[in-house]
């Protein structure tokens, strides 16, 4: 999910970068592309899109885990905050890989360009950090819910 954010709001809503928009100054020896001409746009576009099937995949692999968590625990399901912490444990997860990866190692491109792409680039990976902790003690204050089982007084015995 975090991904789609990335995806959505960096590459598509503000459009800070794209995936090749850094190739001309990159350390995989990738062409450039510049996102300012049709050519460039239509490449970096191709490989935003193979980026987001990625992630949507992803997202797929995640669901079909959950789903196999919850049919197979016989009635147990996650609370919210269990739920939504290993959410923002995975977030954080994809921020340090894609950002170590794409932006530090293979350079192909960075949050935002510039003087200050530096900072950008390892305010991501920060961000990633925190998202990490924060949704890895969020977790741990998460429950289990067994819908199977009700010890109230009207349970049928």
């Amino acid at each position: 999910l975090g991904g789609f954010v990335d995806g959505i709001l960096l590459h598509q809503i503000l459009q800070w970068h794209h995936m090749l928009s850094s190739t001309d100054t990159d350390n995989a020896g990738i062409r450039y592309y510049p996102a300012d001409t049709v050519p460039g746009l239509r490449m970096n576009t191709l490989w935003d899109g193979l980026f987001h099937a990625v992630t949507w995949l992803a997202v797929l692999i995640g669901l079909g885990l959950l789903h196999s968590r919850v049919t197979t625990s016989r009635g147990r399901v996650w609370r919210s905050r269990t739920l939504w912490g290993w959410i923002l444990v995975g977030w954080g997860a994809f921020n340090l890989v894609e950002g170590v990866i794409d932006h530090h190692l293979l350079g192909i491109h960075h949050v935002r360009t510039g003087p200050y792409q530096l900072w950008w680039d390892l305010g991501f990976l920060l961000l990633g950090a925190l998202l990490m902790i924060g949704g890895w003690a969020l977790q741990r204050t998460g429950g289990v819910l067994d819908l199977c089982r009700d010890d109230g007084p009207a349970a049928p015995r």
